[in-house]
């Protein structure tokens, strides 16, 4: 396969773990590979009280709020104008049932917690654990092969956007907006995407033809270029909803019934011990 020229070296620019799928995340300068992803990502899940997923889809409060991750597996919820909570894993919780794909139970991460999150949603839910002995797949329909593990990510293990592939984008919400003689709002950030990894130095869109990459001395494999949903049109300033980037991205950017920006990687398996990511890391495709 044939890759884009490049217009410099490829490298990782930020790095990002989100311990609470839906909630904003922490940079982080290194982390560890593990094969469901960076060490300490989206262990953890919000869910009704059924044991049905919420995510910021549905309920945009969870944007404006954050987990940081502790040692051990622990998290450290924030929210503006409340006091932080911190959560060890519930290792001996028995597990609930839980409505994600390939996964139907989860350890309750009890009292407390649920009513810190259901007091700033503004329903019931409850926050989940998925424990070290769970094996999540990645689905087959979305790239997964035999042996691949997922944490609560939506699709796959990590997901990647480009400095590049955003400016183009930036621009192509500019023009739109200049056509249809609105008021151009402010460019849009990566965190729109809640990718783990940024990367910088290749054209625009180059990583949507990547097969493998290594990423410092990590090997991953592409399982899917990434479908966007409504959650990318929330502001996280305000949480408000807005119309972009889906509707220029329809523009641009639309396939097989759905707009697209970013790729999900899986980790090549098994991992050298030890194994790192860090801001800085040359990213290689194959």
């Amino acid at each position: 396969m044939t890759h884009p020229t490049r217009t410099g070296r490829v490298h990782v620019s930020t790095l990002t773990a989100y311990p609470v799928k839906s909630l904003g995340g922490v940079s982080l300068e290194q982390a560890v590979v593990e094969a469901r992803g960076l060490r300490g990502d989206r262990r953890w899940a919000v869910v009704d009280p059924d044991g049905r997923k919420v995510t910021a889809r549905e309920e945009h409060a969870l944007l404006g709020l954050r987990a940081e991750p502790l040692d051990g597996g622990g998290v450290r919820l924030l929210a503006p104008g409340a006091d932080p909570l911190e959560l060890s894993p519930p290792h001996d919780a028995t597990p609930v049932p839980v409505g994600f794909s390939g996964q139907d139970r989860a350890r309750p991460a009890g009292t407390k917690a649920d009513e810190w999150l259901t007091a700033r949603v503004g329903r019931p839910v409850r926050l989940v654990w998925q424990d070290e002995k769970t094996h999540r797949p990645v689905r087959g329909d979305m790239g997964g092969l035999e042996g691949d593990r997922n944490s609560l990510s939506d699709a796959a293990p990590l997901h990647v956007t480009s400095e590049t592939s955003l400016r183009r984008l930036n621009d192509w919400v500019l023009e739109t907006a200049f056509e249809r003689g609105e008021e151009p709002g402010a460019p849009l950030g990566h965190e729109r995407f809640r990718p783990n990894l940024v990367v910088s130095g290749s054209e625009p869109f180059a990583e949507d033809t990547w097969s493998t990459v290594r990423i410092g001395d990590v090997q991953f494999r592409t399982t899917m270029v990434c479908d966007r949903c409504v959650m990318t049109t929330v502001d996280r300033a305000d949480l408000r909803t807005g119309k972009e980037p889906i509707r220029t991205l329809a523009r641009h950017r639309k396939w097989d019934g759905a707009t697209w920006f970013g790729i999900r990687l899986a980790p090549v398996l098994p991992l050298a011990p030890g194994a790192t990511l860090a801001v800085g890391d040359d990213v290689v495709p194959d």
